[in-house]
């Protein structure tokens, strides 16, 4: 049966979808403020983040990759998650004005420095994103603008002019995975974005423009979920057809991946104003509120044969409602504010680590790869990093705008410092 976008939002959130024409004056919905009783909820959260954070980090020995037994398991080169923990000190700081997180975020992002040479991964925009552009946005220091630029240039090294679309996993020369796309990648492209704005070079948003526009037309189904993967011949770029690798099946919808996907078609949208970018960002978005089970806490894939009692991933319930609040300013629909902040709530009042005296994390309640019986029901970093940005978008816009750029355009000259 075929469910309206304003049926599936006046159902789960429980509101009437509010149309405001354009930004700026769509960003009024989640200008709104937040219920008193909600805003002390996530005043909570955030200050128990903030304070777990301070604790643990002067005896974090590497990028943190996901806990064991509730402590942190480290990678010395940060894997693919390096930029989370150098941007959840940053946000920490902008919350608390702690200048100890600001002294660590430095710190653990110059750590990364030797990855914006690395070709082995698409993920430089989740490396250099957190720590290092936000290094750059916050100082004004050339030293971090200058990484993250050979960070977008290494990164563009891996598209396929003919499929046109950035190759997910191996070296830009390598046969293996050469026709591999994963939703994820929609989460990188800010970084060429970034570096189109700051260099005034064309090329970066050109290829990101056509990265998302293959995503677009390849990955949603007619309902607006989407897989995991998608592979192309690697010779000719022509299409294949959806698989999985941390999905229940090429046929089912990972909900980190969706949320991957909400919050990445809008920010394509940010920064060039593509409405048909918007327009997968609320298809995408629909199908994932429709989806939440009534706790707002999402199943680690919705199609899974056990949900909504399957094993639950927190972590893409913080990533959904970053692009939730994102999509609300960008379409005024209140509906999608709603539905984040039930997310941040639930999130905050039954998947932190307040119990536990020995946990390093913030958040609980993560999968990371179910398929692969990895890490499952564990903590992971992302988890805390989007947490924080949620929290903060909510509580402190002015200070998330300042790390994430939330503007709707491109001023050519900003530059902040703490």
């Amino acid at each position: 049966m075929a469910v309206s976008r304003r049926t599936v939002l006046t159902t789960a959130a429980a509101v009437t979808a509010v149309q405001v024409p354009a930004a700026p004056g769509a960003r009024a919905a989640a200008a709104v403020p937040a219920p008193a009783e909600v805003r002390r909820t996530l005043e909570s959260a955030a200050e128990y983040a903030v304070e777990k954070v301070r604790a643990v980090a002067p005896r974090v020995t590497g990028f943190p990759v996901g806990t064991k037994f509730e402590k942190w398991v480290y990678s010395q080169n940060g894997d693919w998650v390096g930029g989370f923990w150098p941007g959840t000190l940053w946000l920490a700081h902008l919350y608390s004005g702690d200048t100890a997180l600001r002294t660590a975020a430095l710190d653990w992002a110059r750590r990364l420095a030797p990855r914006q040479y690395d070709t082995t991964t698409h993920d430089l925009g989740f490396l250099f994103g957190p720590s290092w552009v936000t290094a750059w946005r916050l100082t004004g220091d050339p030293y971090w603008r200058a990484g993250a630029l050979q960070a977008a240039d290494t990164l563009i090294r891996r598209f396929h002019p003919r499929g046109r679309f950035l190759r997910a996993w191996g070296r830009p020369d390598e046969a293996a995975n050469a026709g591999r796309v994963i939703i994820d990648t929609m989460m990188n492209l800010d970084l060429l974005a970034f570096a189109s704005q700051e260099s005034g070079d064309g090329r970066y948003l050109d290829i990101a423009v056509q990265h998302a526009t293959t995503t677009q037309r390849h990955f949603p189904r007619p309902d607006g979920s989407t897989p995991h993967v998608f592979d192309f011949d690697p010779d000719t770029g022509a299409p294949v057809g959806p698989a999985t690798v941390q999905g229940y099946s090429p046929a089912s919808c990972w909900s980190r991946g969706q949320a991957w996907g909400i919050y990445g078609f809008t920010t394509m949208h940010r920064r060039t104003g593509d409405p048909a970018f918007l327009t997968t960002a609320r298809r995408l978005a629909d199908f994932a509120v429709h989806a939440l089970g009534s706790d707002h806490v999402p199943v680690w894939d919705y199609r899974a044969p056990q949900q909504p009692y399957d094993v639950k991933d927190a972590s893409a319930g913080a990533v959904m409602a970053c692009g939730l609040w994102d999509l609300a300013a960008a379409t005024g629909e209140r509906a999608y504010r709603d539905v984040a902040l039930r997310l941040l709530t639930a999130l905050s009042r039954t998947c932190l680590t307040r119990a536990s005296a020995r946990a390093d994390a913030v958040v609980a309640r993560c999968t990371r790869n179910r398929p692969a019986e990895d890490g499952v029901e564990i903590s992971l970093p992302y988890a805390d990093y989007y947490l924080l940005e949620g929290l903060l978008r909510v509580l402190r816009p002015q200070d998330a705008d300042r790390a994430l750029d939330l503007s709707g355009h491109w001023p050519r000259s900003r530059r902040r410092t703490t």
